[in-house]
């Protein structure tokens, strides 16, 4: 069983944005075992505003979790737009910026990337209706339908379906596997 960690999920939006309400209802349902129970214990979401905000924040909680060892994982969710081709290339814009403030490839690399295009609600979208167009903005959605939409991805996790959900956006599928990947890491632990 792995130990305990700190999940921060640097988020778009502000505290009580869907971005905030997806990422809490979902890793909440995906109830890792390295989670604690009760409200907001080991569970800390950080909004920066906008995408630029999250990517400037990344190498000083990078830092934070360094330091404390690998008691924190560090989560980035932020949005593909249409200036960014898909979430790779995100990713090295982001290890640009890292790199540019001295943070080493090996902490860089335990960072989960979780990067919808062009925005979560194109995934809510798809959740709920099983389409979206992720050439177009997704349309914007309540709060519940966010939540409902986090639960159903969350039961698509747990049944290891996610890679062979019909028409599941590549940024999903793509998010999916770096959690996956999050996961098989914690079982080494």
């Amino acid at each position: 069983m792995p130990r305990r960690t700190q999940i921060v999920c640097l988020h778009e939006g502000k505290k009580d944005s869907i971005d905030a309400i997806f990422i809490n209802r979902l890793i909440r349902a995906l109830d890792p075992s390295w989670l604690r129970p009760f409200k907001n214990g080991n569970l800390h979401l950080k909004p920066c505003g906008n995408r630029s905000g999250v990517l400037a924040r990344l190498p000083t909680e990078i830092c934070v979790a360094a330091r404390v060892g690998g008691s924190t994982t560090v989560m980035v969710w932020a949005d593909c737009d249409d200036d960014c081709h898909d979430g790779e290339a995100l990713k090295n814009k982001a290890w640009e910026i890292a790199q540019r403030e001295g943070i080493a490839r090996a902490d860089f690399d335990n960072v989960v990337f979780v990067f919808a295009k062009d925005r979560i609600e194109n995934w809510v979208q798809f959740l709920n209706t099983g389409a979206t167009d992720e050439t177009q903005e997704g349309p914007r959605v309540s709060d519940s339908a966010a939540a409902q939409a986090a639960k159903k991805l969350a039961d698509v996790c747990v049944s290891g379906q996610s890679q062979s959900t019909p028409n599941i956006p590549s940024s999903l599928a793509w998010s999916c596997k770096n959690w996956k990947a999050l996961v098989n890491r914690m079982k080494c632990e």
